[in-house]
């Protein structure tokens, strides 16, 4: 009788070991490793196999000689999906997507199930029946697609079966941790598990041609649960992010390879489901009645989107002995830095007060084009003088207090005088090229953080 076969996992990264460990070597997590079967004595073959299998093995080619086709990419009628997968979906792509629970992942797949025209989707359960699935299909649209189609199934033999029989042109799970394969004897939601059940998705998206979502759950971390190796394996790793005490949600694009990473999509939950946020400058900036010291505007780019945001800044006397230094979507130690300059170049003693920051609307924003807005939005703060909201920045900050150019300032530019702004400061570098007669707006070019200060504060 052929020996059943066991190895212990890292239940936090994946790591294999052939026997317990008390420290992870990958991750350095203690007591995180569980014996698993990782195959049932006398299995047999994969759960997907199609009749192209047993083909005699391909042959390497020469890159001149293969052809190159033009991949048509398929709509998904929803405007910030496409732009955050890079122009819609690709055959035979896998697309994961994690998020805490309850920030609208399902909302999110079965609205797209349902509003997809003309192609067979099946939307795969593992977590609901398909009477919640109704109660929640009738509460986004009244006027579902036809060809939607709903199974709770967690087998993926008895899944593959329905597959087959009903040849669904996009396939959705939800969720890839309620999923088990009959090769692999341990529980739902396990690493071997995961990576398995992924493994046969994958095999059969590559051979078919069918596009493929997976929902997946996120650990304490934030991180999609699960081995590391699962977001290697899949083609698009996108994140959906943002306060559950919020209406806005953020579809950021981690991993893409047929498209730009570090795209983003904005929706606004509603009652009704998800609605799409074409102008997220809109959320980004608050609606004041009168100028308020502290706050300043930063035009910033995610992926290929320029946005207008805002910068709030808070500093104080320090209570205690300690100054506090706390940011919110920014950075702290890029905050500490910039105000170490200010310190040193400016002669601003901020070593004794507490300063807080902010950055409007809940979004975490890693662009060194916002330096400026920061260091303005500072001091503003400190020397209690508001600065306008007709003004906007777009320049990263030195340690030697110049100002240096971003990229793709026109594109900066541009968002801002379509939203109304009548100044906007740059760097010097920044201004060869430009033609200023295709603005509005006035474009200021400044070279050290001083320029900016006098023209602001006087």
């Amino acid at each position: 009788m052929a020996k059943t076969k066991s190895a212990y996992f890292c239940q936090s990264c994946g790591y294999e070991s052939a026997k317990w460990l008390g420290k992870c070597p990958s991750c350095n997590s203690w007591n995180t490793f569980v014996e698993e079967v990782i195959e049932k004595p006398g299995s047999g073959a994969a759960a997907w196999q199609t009749s192209s299998s047993g083909k005699r093995a391909s042959k390497p080619n020469r890159v001149t000689e293969i052809a190159s086709t033009a991949e048509k990419k398929i709509s998904t009628s929803d405007l910030e999906l496409d732009r955050v997968l890079g122009g819609g979906l690709v055959a035979g792509s896998v697309i994961l997507i994690g998020g805490e629970p309850g920030i609208g992942k399902s909302t999110l797949m079965l609205q797209l199930a349902l509003n997809i025209r003309d192609r067979k989707v099946l939307y795969i359960s593992g977590e609901e029946s398909e009477q919640q699935i109704k109660m929640r299909a009738e509460r986004i649209t009244t006027d579902p697609a036809a060809d939607c189609y709903i199974l709770t199934e967690t087998s993926t033999q008895n899944i593959f079966k329905q597959i087959e029989l009903l040849e669904p042109e996009v396939l959705i799970i939800d969720s890839i941790q309620t999923l088990h394969s009959a090769h692999i004897e341990s529980t739902p939601g396990s690493v071997s598990q995961v990576r398995e059940c992924t493994a046969e998705l994958l095999r059969f998206a590559k051979e078919t041609g069918v596009p493929v979502f997976l929902i997946g759950h996120i650990t304490k971390d934030g991180t999609i649960a699960g081995p590391k190796i699962l977001e290697h394996m899949v083609d698009t790793v996108l994140q959906f992010e943002g306060d559950r005490h919020h209406v806005y949600r953020i579809l950021r694009s981690i991993k893409n390879r047929f498209g730009a990473a570090a795209e983003l999509g904005i929706y606004a939950m509603h009652s009704a489901g998800l609605r799409q946020v074409s102008n997220p400058s809109e959320i980004l900036l608050s609606q004041r009645d009168e100028e308020l010291s502290g706050i300043a505007i930063s035009a910033t780019l995610e992926g290929a989107r320029p946005m207008l945001i805002e910068t709030q800044a808070l500093v104080s006397a320090a209570a205690y002995g300690t100054p506090q230094r706390s940011a919110t979507g920014f950075d702290t130690r890029r905050m500490n830095m910039l105000l170490a300059v200010l310190e040193k170049r400016c002669g601003f003693r901020l070593s004794t007060r507490d300063v807080f920051l902010n950055i409007a609307g809940g979004i975490k924003v890693e662009d060194p084009a916002i330096d400026l807005a920061i260091l303005a939005a500072i001091i503003s703060s400190h020397e209690d003088i508001p600065v306008s909201s007709k003004i906007c920045f777009a320049a990263e900050v030195g340690l030697s207090g110049e100002i240096r150019a971003v990229n793709r300032i026109e594109q900066r530019i541009a968002e801002a005088d379509k939203l109304g702004f009548e100044r906007i400061f740059v760097s010097n570098y920044n201004l060869k090229g430009i033609s200023r007669e295709k603005y509005s707006l006035e474009i200021t070019g400044v070279s050290k953080i001083e320029d900016v200060f006098n023209l602001l504060f006087g």
